[in-house]
């Protein structure tokens, strides 16, 4: 077997490098954060273009300032949210206040006022019969705030003199931006030129097209923490089981993931721990109680000798949540440790606060799920999508493998987290350290 050579070497790590900045930022400007890695983007942009486009579907435009890789979604309830600098999740107000900007950005001058700008988006709104909050109000200047702030960190916006959070002073204070409408033009990536409306663009951005199965199932590999087989048709399940281990290959070479194989499904790895949004072990209060929580609700309801189908065994990959435990075990965690682990305040002294928080995180980490009809099931797929095992071909039944009825499931998934809680002497705690930390096993 013939090794190698350095420049080969060189060449497939700059690739790989430049592939995963794009899946990680989908959008990126030569003079933005990443722009000492851009000039490696447009050096491979052919290869580049021609993976994305074979391997998940995916078009690559590079331009001579930025390069918009544009990812097909997944589905309702399988997006990446944008969030405010607190963290707290954009509302549909907001999106609404984004999406208005665009539109009045992709023909604004280069540069104009900021109160300019926010009267063409409320004779934008107007114009297309929407109702936004009250942008007079100081709840609806932060929410157009959020959506600007957005889009100045995406490059679209610059904050020439002044900043956009000038919108939220009470004497309405001024600002002068400049606006790339080039870059404003390539921000959506949906087929909004096709869709009746916004459920029908979440169909038509799912749409793997003529790949079908092949091309969403691995969407669904590098875009979520876990793949559970039930999130599969029999095609979409078919097509995993029988090409598994290449795509294992694939994925390494291009992305630098490892790909994990269990009887409930599959994820994709990422040692450098950098192509993700979510991060579980992770800091801060809501990280801290969802392992601690996880590491109790796997030991309570973990299910006896779960197996496999093809060995006679139950699949199992999810079991139902009773009533109340996730209510019970929080507030055992905040007794434990929620003082002396100088967790928020705010959650301490409010438990459905910490519990919204703390279940929002899970789900999104696909360690728990509500109840509902799956992909399995036919839920969800696009006009005339293929659902079945080619004739002759047979898949893992999935059928029952989690409840059905109203709640809450914990996925097969948890089971792989667990904590070990290590608690300091107390002469070391009353020097101001944490007493806990988690470390999975």
């Amino acid at each position: 077997m013939t090794l190698p050579s350095t420049h080969d070497v060189a060449l497939a790590a700059e690739r790989r490098t430049a592939a995963r900045l794009l899946l990680a930022h989908p959008l990126v400007a030569s003079d933005g954060p990443h722009a000492d890695l851009f000039p490696l983007i447009r050096r491979h942009a052919d290869w580049l273009a021609k993976r994305f486009q074979q391997v998940l579907g995916y078009r690559l435009l590079v331009d001579s300032s930025f390069a918009r890789l544009f990812k097909a979604g997944l589905g309702a309830g399988s997006g990446h949210r944008l969030e405010r600098s607190t963290g707290t999740p954009f509302t549909p107000h907001t999106y609404a206040c984004l999406a208005l900007a665009l539109s009045v950005l992709v023909t604004a001058p280069e540069q104009m006022l900021l109160s300019h700008l926010v009267a063409d988006i409320r004779a934008a709104a107007a114009d297309a019969g929407i109702e936004l909050e009250e942008t007079g109000r100081a709840a609806g200047k932060r929410t157009l705030v959020a959506a600007l702030r957005q889009l100045v960190e995406w490059g679209v916006l610059i904050e020439t003199e002044g900043q956009v959070a000038a919108i939220a002073q009470e004497a309405g204070g001024e600002a002068l931006i400049t606006v790339d409408r080039e870059l404003a033009r390539v921000v959506v990536a949906g087929p909004l030129a096709q869709a009746r409306d916004g459920a029908d663009l979440m169909r038509r951005a799912a749409d793997p097209g003529f790949s079908g199965p092949r091309t969403y199932v691995r969407r669904m590999l590098v875009e979520t923490p876990v793949v559970h087989l039930d999130e599969l048709t029999d095609a979409e399940r078919d097509w995993l089981r029988t090409r598994q281990r290449r795509e294992a290959q694939a994925f390494s070479e291009l992305l630098g993931l490892e790909m994990e194989i269990r009887a409930e499904g599959v994820a994709l790895v990422d040692p450098e721990e950098e192509l993700t949004d979510l991060h579980l072990p992770g800091t801060g209060t809501v990280a801290q109680a969802a392992l601690l929580l996880v590491e109790r609700l796997v030991e309570r309801l973990r299910p006896q000798e779960p197996g496999h189908p093809a060995t006679g065994g139950t699949l199992v990959i999810g079991v139902a949540v009773p009533d109340g435990l996730v209510e019970e075990l929080l507030a055992g965690l905040i007794a434990e440790y929620g003082q002396r682990s100088n967790w928020q305040r705010g959650y301490l002294e409010n438990l459905p606060s910490l519990r919204e928080a703390v279940l929002d995180l899970l789900v999104r980490m696909r360690l728990m799920a509500r109840t509902g009809r799956l992909r399995a099931e036919g839920e969800g797929l696009p006009e005339g999508y293929v659902e079945e095992a080619p004739e002759g071909r047979t898949v893992t039944d999935v059928h029952g493998a989690r409840p059905g009825g109203e709640g809450w499931v914990l996925l097969a998934a948890a089971a792989r987290y667990a904590t070990l809680v290590t608690v300091r002497p107390a002469a070391k705690a009353r020097q101001g350290t944490d007493v806990q930390e988690e470390l999975p096993l």
